[in-house]
C-alpha cells in the first residue's frame, strides 16, 4: 500500500494547500479517502481525477467533502471531452440522507452507503468502521491489504475503543488538531497526548498526526506526542508519502 497526503488542515485550507484528503494506492487501484476544500487541485498533481477508482467519507463537514462537487464535475467535463470512465462509487455512512443524495450524480458518481457495523470491502481494501466521538456522525476507518493495516482517525477525541480497534497498525493516521495542553474533547478532537496515547497503547509502527490546528508552532505536536510515543512519528504535509 501506498499512502499519500493530499490535504492535512483542519477546518479550512492553508494559502494553496487542502484540507483532508489521502490518496491510498494499491495493485493499481486508488482510493480517495475524504475530499476537503483544495484537494482536487492538489490531487491533480498527483493523479487524474478520471482514474481515480474510488472515493471514502468519513463524514460530511466541509473541510472533508467540500470538494465532491468539483470532483463530479471535472470528471463530467472530461467525459465530455471524449475520456471513457465508470460511474465512480462514493462510499458514506447515509445517517444525513440529505448529504448523502448528493453524492450520486447523473452517471458520474454513484452515492454507496456502507453499512458501519460490517465490512466493506472496496478493490483491494478492506475496511473495518469505528464510531467518533464528534459533534456529527463520523466514522474512523481500519484499511487493510496483502497483511498491512492503516487506522485512519477521521475527526474524534480521544475514546478507550480506539484501542483495539487501532492495535498492531503499520500506520495510524491521526487527527491531532490541540496541544497537549488543550482540551478537545467538546470540539470532538484530539490533542498531540491523545495521539501520543492512542499511539503507545496500540504499538503502531507509524503515528502521522493530521488535520492540524490554524495557530501554535506545528512542530511542538510531534515533540509533545514524543513525549508519550517513542515510536516513528511524522507530521502530515502535501506530497508526504509511506509505502508499506
Amino acid at each position: 500500500m501506498k499512502l499519500t497526503v493530499i490535504g492535512c488542515w483542519g477546518g479550512y485550507p492553508k494559502a494553496n494547500e487542502a484540507s483532508t484528503g489521502y490518496l491510498l494506492e494499491h495493485n493499481g487501484f486508488h482510493l480517495l479517502i475524504d475530499c476537503g476544500s483544495g484537494v482536487l487541485s492538489k490531487l491533480q498533481t498527483m493523479i487524474e481525477p478520471e482514474k481515480i477508482n474510488a472515493v471514502i467519507l468519513s463524514h460530511y463537514h466541509p473541510d472533508h467533502i467540500a470538494d465532491i462537487g468539483v470532483l463530479q464535475h471535472a470528471r463530467l467535463i472530461q467525459g465530455l471531452l471524449g475520456k471513457n470512465m465508470d460511474n465512480l462509487p462514493i462510499y458514506a455512512h447515509s445517517l444525513d440522507q440529505q448529504e448523502f443524495q448528493k453524492l450520486t450524480y447523473k452517471n458520474i458518481t454513484k452515492g454507496i452507503a456502507y453499512d458501519p457495523e460490517e465490512t466493506l470491502t472496496v478493490g483491494p481494501f478492506t475496511i473495518h468502521f469505528l464510531l467518533t466521538d464528534h459533534p456529527v456522525p463520523c466514522y474512523a476507518m481500519r484499511i487493510e491489504a496483502d497483511g498491512k493495516s492503516i487506522v485512519y482517525t477521521a475527526d474524534t477525541s480521544y475514546k478507550e475503543e480506539f484501542v483495539p480497534f487501532t492495535k498492531g497498525a503499520d500506520v495510524l493516521l491521526c487527527e491531532c488538531n490541540f496541544y497537549k495542553d488543550q482540551n478537545g474533547k467538546n470540539a470532538g478532537h484530539m490533542n498531540s497526548h491523545d495521539a501520543g496515547t492512542l499511539a503507545k497503547l496500540t504499538d503502531v509502527k507509524n503515528l502521522i498526526l493530521t488535520h492540524l490546528p490554524h495557530y501554535g508552532e506545528i512542530e511542538r505536536l510531534k515533540e509533545e506526542a514524543a513525549e508519550i510515543f517513542p515510536g516513528s512519528i511524522s507530521l502530515a504535509s502535501e506530497g508526504l508519502t509511506i509505502t508499506l
